[in-house]
């Protein structure tokens, strides 16, 4: 008996009730270019106090979710960010530009609302990006975890072309 015990453990069969752990994707929540969070130039989310994520610098104009999951969060007054919970618990902030809270809404229109289901592709926020440049606002796209306590950063493809809903730009674990 002694012996079959051994074997099983080198073979992993013990392991039937370890956790397995799961990675979670967050697809582009716009088209665009990737940066490293760190290169935002707002020390809010380059120091990483809204916490770990990336920035997209967009190509398009409307924000879509990012994974299957609840919208938590939208900003009523100013439409310039969203918060979502994931399926597997992991929830983000998808700022739109730095500064744009001051537009009180201008420049913005929310398509969703707090406690709709989304897909991926589902769109969330629509922006006038040329609005917002004659008001010298960056669009530049911040995406933050907000929760990361059970979810572990596995990966952040940075510097990379990246279409809404399609391409993913950070995978965490759980």
């Amino acid at each position: 008996f002694r012996r079959v015990l051994f074997r099983s453990e080198e073979s992993g069969m013990l392991n039937l009730f370890k956790k397995k752990s799961k990675s979670v994707e967050v697809l582009a929540p716009l088209t665009g270019t990737t940066l490293s969070i760190e290169e935002v130039p707002d020390p809010v989310f380059s120091e990483k106090m809204m916490g770990e994520g990336i920035a997209i610098k967009p190509t398009t104009d409307t924000v879509v979710a990012p994974f299957k999951g609840t919208v938590k969060m939208l900003m009523p007054n100013s439409g310039h960010a969203v918060g979502l919970l994931s399926e597997d618990g992991l929830e983000i902030l998808i700022h739109v530009g730095m500064d744009t809270v001051s537009l009180e809404g201008e420049g913005f229109e929310v398509l969703t609302e707090v406690e709709a289901k989304v897909e991926p592709g589902d769109p969330l926020i629509k922006f006038d990006e040329a609005f917002l440049k004659s008001k010298e606002m960056d669009t530049l796209t911040m995406v933050v975890v907000t929760n990361p306590g059970d979810f572990q950063p596995e990966q952040f493809l940075t510097n990379k072309e990246v279409k809404a809903a399609n391409d993913p730009i950070m995978v965490y674990k759980k």
